[in-house]
């Protein structure tokens, strides 16, 4: 049975969406932009502290469920820039150290509200 999931820890959805689903063993996160918690949106910062807000977005919300970074199985990684890559990577690696997940990362013609990334992810209680 599908249940939607909200939090303090990443930004309210804005839309017809919710901030992730779940069924109990597999959880999938709305796309998470750099803006934090409180609204304010990071697009004039570089990719690298861009990405560690998508991800903290990311992270609260699998925190509300009671899943951490280690239960993701794959991420996609949008970019309005794939020159932007390995800055990205450079800072996705800090987050997922130890047996990182599968991941997509490709680049878009524009992302919501103009920012450089846009991060998404797919998480497993099992």
């Amino acid at each position: 049975m599908k249940r939607t999931i909200s939090t303090p820890d990443a930004p309210e959805a804005v839309g017809a969406y919710s901030q992730a689903t779940t069924n109990g063993d597999v959880l999938f996160t709305a796309g998470q932009i750099p803006m934090t918690p409180d609204g304010e949106l990071l697009d004039d910062e570089p990719i690298a502290v861009q990405t560690r807000q998508s991800l903290e977005n990311v992270k609260g919300i699998l925190e509300e469920e009671g899943l951490t970074m280690q239960d993701v199985l794959k991420v996609t990684v949008f970019l309005d820039d794939i020159d932007d890559f390995d800055e990205m990577n450079d800072s996705y690696k800090e987050y997922f150290q130890d047996n990182p997940p599968a991941r997509s990362a490709v680049e878009v013609g524009n992302l919501p509200k103009g920012v450089g990334v846009e991060i998404e992810a797919i998480a497993s209680s099992e």
